[in-house]
């Protein structure tokens, strides 16, 4: 299959590219390099700079490469920056996608995977979350990819437009070739191997007076692969006019403080924690129940063990301890 990869040069959108070619399929990738890094880009993919907003740039990749399918990475996703910069969430992520969206259309690419995000459903009614919770977001950015979705369903009924939204909990994790490599770093696993490097003095936890057993927030790490395993199968699957939704991740729940304990063993480092407040849209305890891709696409998680997940991203610093340096 032709298929188009926006911000696949970002962190989950590199290592999919590598299943993609890995799968047989041809693969065009259209990143900004924002955030993303050319070094990342599978070197059997096709790479061009550009934005998901330049319409027609689209449509002329559309034409020339006869692409049949997007797989849609390309977003900002910081939820604390959603909170202060709304218009840049909202511009990039919603309105942004919607010029993609059109210009896809118009080009007759009519099968869309979307990266969407667990942030859809705020602080949950029960855990596991399952597809049918209530969808409550409690940040900007949540909200945005929420807008995509609704966007989405409408396009199917009234375009025939397939699609797909994959709502991941935390991904994590390395390939052997590509890693997680955010300037500046946001997220907790490589920010505290960042500690465990020397880069930084202590990992900060915001906030220890959840309601959890550690009173840390509890969050659903999957593996990186996993997560690209699971957009092949959904784009494989995908049929011009279907709606599928899904959400990925392990099933379990880890604790920040349990995060750092396995860091710990992993590197055989001594991690110093400094307690910091709460961040503004962060729910306690997020964990996802997958069940209805396992049923219905054979996907489980190959990476269940938290120790996987970081021995895998700590073996990636190794190799490349100063990131994609380009």
């Amino acid at each position: 299959m032709n298929v188009l990869v926006t911000g696949g040069a970002g962190y989950i959108g590199s290592v999919t590219v590598e299943a993609l070619v890995e799968g047989g399929h041809r693969v065009v990738v259209l990143d900004n390099l924002s955030t993303g890094h050319r070094a990342a880009v599978h070197p059997e993919a096709t790479f061009v700079l550009g934005d998901i907003r330049d319409r027609e740039l689209v449509r002329r990749l559309v034409d020339e490469h006869r692409l049949e399918a997007t797989l849609h990475f390309a977003a900002v996703s910081l939820v604390g920056e959603s909170m202060q910069q709304p218009g840049k969430y909202f511009g990039n992520n919603t309105a942004g996608t919607l010029d993609l969206l059109g210009a896809l259309v118009e080009g007759g690419a009519n099968r869309f995977v979307l990266s969407s995000t667990a942030a859809l459903f705020g602080t949950p009614d029960s855990v596991p979350i399952d597809e049918d919770a209530a969808i409550r977001p409690e940040s900007v950015y949540g909200e945005s990819k929420y807008l995509l979705e609704r966007a989405l369903h409408w396009l199917s009924a009234t375009a025939g437009l397939g699609y797909a939204t994959l709502r991941y909990f935390n991904a994590a994790g390395a390939s052997d070739c590509y890693g997680e490599d955010h300037r500046p770093e946001t997220h907790l696993i490589p920010l505290v191997l960042e500690v465990a490097q020397g880069k930084r003095e202590a990992i900060q936890v915001f906030g220890d007076d959840y309601d959890t057993p550690d009173g840390s927030c509890i969050r659903d790490y999957i593996h990186v692969r996993d997560l690209a395993r699971a957009h092949v199968l959904a784009l494989e699957a995908l049929r011009p006019g279907e709606e599928r939704r899904y959400n990925l991740g392990n099933g379990k729940g880890f604790s920040v403080y349990e995060v750092i304990d396995v860091c710990r063993r992993v590197t055989g480092r001594e991690i110093p924690v400094q307690v910091a407040p709460r961040r503004a849209g962060d729910p306690g305890i997020l964990v996802a129940n997958s069940g209805r891709i396992g049923q219905e696409l054979g996907w489980t998680p190959e990476f269940r063990e938290l120790e996987e997940v970081v021995f895998s991203a700590w073996k990636w610093r190794e190799r490349n301890p100063h990131g994609y340096e380009e």
